[in-house]
């Protein structure tokens, strides 16, 4: 029988119209005699069927089909079965009976004039009850397959993605969750409502391994309460778009995503400055250096929408700026995009862009951030972030460029690495350089981890649940900031706005997160257990790698200690000290003698030296000064697995 039915709903849509067309067939006339006999009984009813009520029903057949084709009863599909389609054959049925009536007058057909209602209630029940039943048999055929689903929030938005999931094939909801009293025992859907503290039964009760939230006006306070009671579980739990996405039309309230970490830090979000956002960017000619990374990349999106009157990328990842070029164009059809592919190392490069296109604005982003790599490649990492800003600064200074801002690292704060020395010293290039300016505006901007950029963990920590574990953490203990992308991205330009020059801006990164604890969290929101000695039935282990070179136990954003509020509440002024013009010359002078000389004993002395707070905690760990210096096999093989 099971099989019958599955091939009945696998045939081609037209026989299945034509199958149905026959069945109203059979009800239209079955409701026509079942009338008779309900009003007259059997005896009469043979009486009534003469010639003229035959010549009234072989009318009222095809005149009924023809009308219900019209109002679009077989267009519908039975699996979608809605109350619009309830509705057009109540309005059908209504329409037979009007031709019903019309017929029997025509015809002269001596009918009582009680058939008209009995014949009304019948086609209505045999019609929208057979359609009633093949749903129910859809969906009792699919629910067997489909997975049981809660969803948290029985408001519009919830009863929405309920409809959308009963009429799928994927998920089956068997619960909703609300935290509203008026709403809990209600049935919405056909799904009853139900108190958050009976989650952990409902779970167990219809073995639910994913919860859907469906509030998507929630603020972010009340969604992290809500993922982490849910992530207590151990379930995983996705959810809508946002309310913004949802009225823009972008996006549908059945499209899913998994619940991502930035969903858990529970920073409401603040609303730009316009006139901030506008400043440096409305109509001016601007220059994103790094265009192809994290924060580069998002800088530019969010430029090309402040309508700037040109937006030059230089990148030195070809295949970074074909991505952003080709991405941009498409945000932004007909603004004049630029594409450079080039190092800001290069003089005469920055120089003939800053000239060429008259930029106005500066904005840059280029930089290697990565710590262990640049431990491992110290000499890079010093030309790059000290000797690249310094060209494009000292660029800009000679250009009169109106706005030049530094995207800088909580890293460059008291750093313990290589990384973190070269941006502080790349922030003492631009403090001095804005006292010696007359025109042009320098400022930097400090913050700590984004998530989702290129170095980030998160998706490496996504990468390794997704193959089973384990998820390696460096240490228990280890802890950071962390800000989304675009938020990060749109704090730096109100932040340069503000400058008059030579400022250091903080951004708030709320509280730091211990690394370990949002990897247990993700773990859970992906619906896996975590794998330790007190639960070793878990599916993902967590293992501790130890510290890699440079790498300290947590950062900090300021060296010492002063700041004070800006007039927006996210954007903080530092005062940090700056080097004379003398000392830092020759600080750099004798950085790049050593540079040239490769030797990175010496030059990390240099740097120990400079007032940039630099203290590493590991020793020399280039690569091909330690493999020059006869460092074995296993050495070398052990540094390459910290990376």
């Amino acid at each position: 029988m099971k099989n019958l039915i599955q091939h009945f709903f696998e045939i081609p849509r037209i026989y299945k119209r034509l199958i149905t067309l026959l069945f109203d067939v059979v009800f239209i006339a079955s409701a026509m005699v079942l009338a008779l006999y309900i009003r007259v009984g059997f005896e009469g009813a043979k009486a009534y069927l003469d010639k003229e009520t035959l010549w009234l029903m072989s009318a009222l057949i095809p005149l009924t089909l023809v009308l219900w084709i019209r109002l679009g009863l077989y267009r519908a599909v039975i699996r979608y079965l809605d109350v619009k389609v309830l509705s057009n054959i109540f309005w059908g049925s209504v329409g037979s009976v009007a031709v019903l009536v019309f017929l029997s007058f025509t015809i002269r057909a001596d009918l009582p004039r009680s058939i008209p209602f009995i014949y009304f209630t019948l086609i209505l029940i045999f019609v929208a009850g057979s359609r009633l039943f093949v749903r129910g048999l859809i969906n009792a055929q699919g629910s067997q397959t489909r997975k049981p689903v809660a969803i948290y929030g029985a408001g519009s938005a919830g009863r929405q993605l309920c409809l959308s999931l009963q009429n799928g094939a994927e998920y089956r909801p068997v619960v909703f969750i609300d935290d509203s009293s008026q709403l809990q025992g209600t049935t919405v859907a056909d799904v009853k409502v139900f108190s958050p503290e009976y989650l952990p039964e409902l779970v167990k009760k219809y073995q639910i391994d994913k919860v859907l939230f469906a509030i998507p006006s929630a603020s972010s306070r009340q969604q992290k309460d809500i993922f982490n009671r849910v992530q207590a579980l151990h379930i995983e739990m996705l959810t809508i778009p946002g309310t913004a996405d949802l009225v823009s039309g972008k996006v549908s309230v059945n499209q899913l995503r998994t619940v991502e970490i930035q969903d858990l830090l529970g920073r409401e979000p603040v609303a730009p400055n316009t006139e901030l956002l506008n400043k440096c960017n409305l109509a001016k000619c601007v220059l994103v250096t790094g265009a192809g990374g994290s924060i580069g990349s998002e800088l530019c999106r969010q430029i090309v929408a402040l309508k700037p009157q040109k937006l030059v990328l230089l990148e030195q990842s070809e295949f970074n700026l074909y991505a952003i070029e080709k991405e941009l164009r498409e945000l932004a059809p007909g603004l004049k995009i630029v594409p450079i592919l080039g190092s800001v190392q290069d003089p005469a490069l920055v120089d003939g862009v800053l000239g060429s296109y008259q930029i106005q604005t500066i904005y840059h982003a280029a930089a290697y951030k990565h710590v262990p790599l640049v431990e491992f490649n110290v000499v890079a990492g010093i030309r790059n972030n000290i000797w690249g800003t310094k060209t494009v600064a000292e660029a800009a200074l000679r250009h009169q460029v109106e706005h030049f801002v530094l995207v800088s690292t909580d890293k460059a704060v008291r750093p313990t690495n290589v990384m973190g020395t070269t941006k502080r010293t790349a922030e003492l290039v631009i403090q001095d350089l804005a006292k010696r300016s007359g025109s042009t505006v320098f400022s930097m901007v400090r913050f700590g981890n984004v998530l989702g950029s290129s170095g980030s963990v998160v998706p490496l920590f996504r990468k390794q649940i997704e193959q089973g574990g384990p998820v390696t953490v460096t240490h228990p203990d280890i802890t950071r900031y962390f800000m989304t992308i675009p938020e990060a991205a749109s704090l730096v330009i109100q932040a340069g706005a503000m400058a008059k020059g030579g400022e250091v801006f903080v951004l708030d990164m709320g509280q730091p997160v211990k690394i370990v604890e949002m990897a247990e969290k993700m773990i859970h929101l992906m619906g896996y257990d975590v794998r330790s000695e007190a639960n070793p039935e878990g599916d993902i282990a967590i293992e501790f790698t130890g510290l890699r070179p440079g790498e300290k136990l947590y950062e900090e954003l300021l060296i010492g200690g002063e700041v004070e509020g800006t007039g927006h509440p996210r954007i903080m002024r530092a005062r940090e000290d700056s080097m004379g013009e003398r000392d830092l010359n020759d600080l750099l002078a004798h950085l790049e003698k050593q540079i040239t000389t490769g030797n990175i004993q010496a030059i990390r002395e240099l740097l120990e030296k400079a007032p940039t707070g630099f203290h590493p905690i590991t020793p020399v760990a280039d690569l091909l000064w330690c493999h020059g210096r006869g460092e074995s096999k296993s050495q070398e093989e052990v540094r390459l697995k910290l990376v």
